[in-house]
């Protein structure tokens, strides 16, 4: 076994590196579509977190989706949130 040795290999030649531009169709026509609303999501300070515990406080008979609405519909400063996280915030209030 030790006199059979095994045949010389080549190494291997390095992969292909792919391409990172993207082409763009330059014979499209221009349009005025907007962009999809942005799917990422920011977590609500501890400031804004008291701007919604007082309204809930001022507002106690209102349901939790009027609430979200309400605060998805501000004219100024709208915080997004959603019920569940509303849900989930009020658990926790006592802490």
């Amino acid at each position: 076994m030790s006199n059979m040795t095994r045949k010389p290999r080549e190494k291997p030649a390095p992969y292909k590196q792919r391409s990172e531009t993207v082409t763009k169709n330059k014979d499209a026509p221009a349009t005025s579509a907007k962009p999809h609303k942005v799917t990422t999501r920011k977590n609500l300070t501890l400031n804004d977190w008291l701007v919604v515990f007082t309204y809930i406080d001022t507002h106690p008979h209102q349901s939790q989706a009027k609430i979200v609405l309400h605060f998805e519909n501000e004219l100024t400063g709208a915080l997004a949130l959603s019920q569940s996280v509303l849900s989930c915030a009020l658990k926790r209030r006592p802490e």
